[in-house]
């Protein structure tokens, strides 16, 4: 614990009175420290292939730890598998490098109204366990001026994901995303998921999911909400 921290039953509180909660505290609860993913400045330092080589490392301790055998034919590539899974695959979203390029076009169409992608699966991690989270984003905006192709909207949503995540700071950093590339706050963004984290161990509901929002600009009018959620279902 640093000097500038004190305990305080089961939470530190640092001298900004900020409360710094411990694992403990932590335990299963759903807790979203910053709508920015923490990240270290040393963050990419490493290239893909260092990184790939350190995770292989360490997950094949992780292995061994549990007791099991490397030897076999199964098992004996799975550290490498592993490793390069996280870095390009399911945590590729976590390199500024793998943002989605995005082109903006006029709207030579004059279309004003709202355009409504729904359904856009996605795949993410729970920060707090590394487990999976699966679900769908549905996503809309009022363009003002500039639009965007659609496929973008399901890249940008598949980015975001793809790091670990609370679903709470993804709703938010796909908002934001939209907002800083189409030059509006008329946003919209629903998420409906399921957390493995919930449905495969501790309380094992299987039943249940999390459904988060954002409304930004004409999105905070009754109507105009009411309006896309009629269209998300």
């Amino acid at each position: 614990m640093k000097q500038n921290e004190i305990l305080l039953n089961t939470l530190l509180v640092d001298n900004n009175n900020k409360i710094m909660f411990t694992d403990e505290e932590i335990g299963d609860d759903h807790i979203m420290t910053s709508v920015d993913t923490p990240m270290r400045e040393d963050a990419f330092e490493m290239n893909d292939d260092e990184k790939i080589a350190q995770i292989e490392y360490h997950f094949r301790q992780i292995m061994e730890t549990l007791g099991l055998d490397l030897t076999d034919d199964s098992l004996k590539g799975t550290p490498k598998r592993v490793a390069k899974m996280y870095i390009k695959e399911i945590f590729s979203g976590l390199d500024p490098k793998n943002m989605p390029k995005i082109a903006l076009f006029e709207n030579k169409y004059q279309y004003n109204d709202m355009l409504v992608e729904k359904n856009i699966t996605f795949y993410s991690n729970c920060e707090h366990h590394f487990v999976p989270i699966i679900g769908k984003a549905h996503v809309s905006y009022i363009a003002n001026g500039k639009v965007i192709g659609l496929s973008k909207l399901n890249r940008i949503v598949q980015h975001f994901a793809k790091r670990p995540q609370v679903q709470e700071r993804l709703t938010m950093q796909i908002a934001k995303e939209l907002e800083n590339i189409l030059g509006t706050k008329d946003v919209a963004v629903v998420i409906d998921a399921k957390h493995l984290c919930v449905s495969s161990r501790g309380v094992k509901d299987d039943t249940s999911t999390t459904i988060t929002s954002f409304y930004g600009g004409k999105f905070q009018k009754e109507a105009t909400k009411a309006e896309f959620l009629k269209y998300v279902g």
